[in-house]
């Protein structure tokens, strides 16, 4: 992509009513654009990043077994009514409709909409295990969105759920699950970092289980047991500071961001829509069930405030808009810009993601300010000075190495 041809721009300061890092980053950086508290528009650079998250997420969800749908945003009162959680979840946005005086809500989440469904496919135990996921945009009237991409009020979620025949299924597939977001969480690069959190499980379970990221700005205090690698919600320490894994006491307190959260449901949305299967002999027993849980938006918000520096973002390769960006320090110089033209479309060819940097009357301090803020992995400068040779630097280092076009292509192609 042809940087002239971006309509974003950069941003020297960062938004005056934005108090979190990862917004006040993205939205100098092009990524993002604030329509309201909470409210974000995914620009270009931004919905790259988005994709690139939500398609790790996507071929992990189907590696697990999982079929994806895509259920309504609009939902009825009375399926809400059914569960008993129309009058009793603050979070939800409610209203009437203007011609047909209905009322309404705006998903948070789908257990309402999705255990009706699979009432009509679910009959016999034939019919399970199963599961399902869709990614989508969810409404929570949130009492603080303060927090950028971290807490908003409209998002994109990641929503699983699991139907079983018994709970032995049910809790084998709970750790399937759990070790799979072990895995997207690695390949996103918030693995080191993020931990299996114990919380409150609420009429579940005794426990519930969060992934909670550290980062010294977050939300959530955990306190992490570095026995056997797993963190404890604040929520349910109470006085004793126990590790409930292995009941070693040497817990650190530590700040962390919620990236994803599992809860086994058992019956509590089956039961209320009549979701049951019969048995061998014909008997009818409630299905079991497991929802499974990661917010877009969360997550990308979550790697812009944990890498970065000084000068911008710093992207993981993984959700990089884009591998390299090329810059053209002397674009009226014809022979540079044929130098650089030559590469760009080598990189291309090369199915390298290259963001290229062609844009005329801009100084050579914008061009490397503008690279640092948008923090793409790799920075490959053409310049007057170097002739037929590229500067090449790491976003996150300082080195810069002067290579050839073959040399420039064999370091992209070894680092995908």
């Amino acid at each position: 992509m042809k940087q002239s041809q971006l309509f974003t721009k950069s941003r020297r300061e960062a938004p005056k009513d934005e108090e979190s890092l990862n917004a006040q980053l993205l939205i100098r950086a092009g990524f993002i654009d604030k329509l309201m508290a909470g409210v974000y528009t995914f620009l270009p650079l931004g919905l790259k990043v988005f994709k690139k998250i939500e398609n790790i997420i996507r071929e992990e969800m189907v590696g697990l077994g999982a079929q994806e749908i895509l259920m309504p945003t609009l939902q009825s009162k009375s399926a809400w009514e059914t569960t008993g959680r129309w009058d009793s979840l603050d979070s939800l946005i409610k209203f009437t409709t203007f011609y047909t005086k209905n009322e309404y809500a705006l998903g948070p989440t789908h257990e309402e909409v999705v255990s009706p469904l699979l009432k009509k496919f679910i009959l016999s135990y034939k019919d399970l295990p199963t599961a399902t996921f869709q990614i989508q945009n969810k409404f929570r009237d949130e009492k603080r969105a303060r927090s950028g991409l971290i807490r908003g009020r409209e998002f994109f979620m990641k929503d699983l759920y699991s139907f079983h025949a018994d709970e032995t299924d049910a809790d084998k597939y709970y750790e399937e699950a759990s070790r799979v977001y072990e895995k997207i969480f690695k390949r996103v690069g918030l693995g080191d970092l993020t931990y299996l959190t114990y919380a409150s499980g609420g009429s579940f379970s005794k426990y519930s289980h969060e992934f909670q990221t550290l980062a010294e700005t977050g939300e959530d205090t955990v306190y992490v047991c570095a026995k056997c690698k797993v963190a404890v919600n604040k929520e349910i320490i109470e006085d004793q500071n126990v590790c409930p894994k292995c009941e070693s006491k040497n817990l650190e307190e530590k700040r962390a961001i919620e990236v994803g959260n599992i809860f086994k449901l058992k019956t509590k949305y089956s039961n209320p829509f009549n979701l049951v299967y019969k048995d061998e002999n014909g008997n009818d027993h409630d299905v079991i069930m497991g929802c499974y849980g990661i917010g877009i938006n969360r997550l990308m918000g979550t790697i812009a405030e944990i890498f970065n520096d000084e000068k911008g973002i710093i992207w993981p390769k993984s959700v990089a808009p884009f591998q390299v960006h090329l810059l053209n320090l002397k674009p009226e110089n014809h022979d540079v810009t044929t130098f650089a033209d030559k590469i760009y479309n080598d990189l291309q060819q090369q199915n390298i993601e290259v963001l290229y940097d062609d844009r005329k009357g801009v100084s050579v301090g914008e061009k490397f300010a503008d690279s640092d803020l948008i923090g793409i992995p790799y920075r490959a400068v053409i310049s007057e000075k170097n002739g037929d040779k590229i500067e090449i630097k790491k976003r996150e280092e300082k080195e810069i190495k002067l290579v050839s076009e073959k040399e420039l292509l064999n370091l992209l192609h070894n680092t995908n």
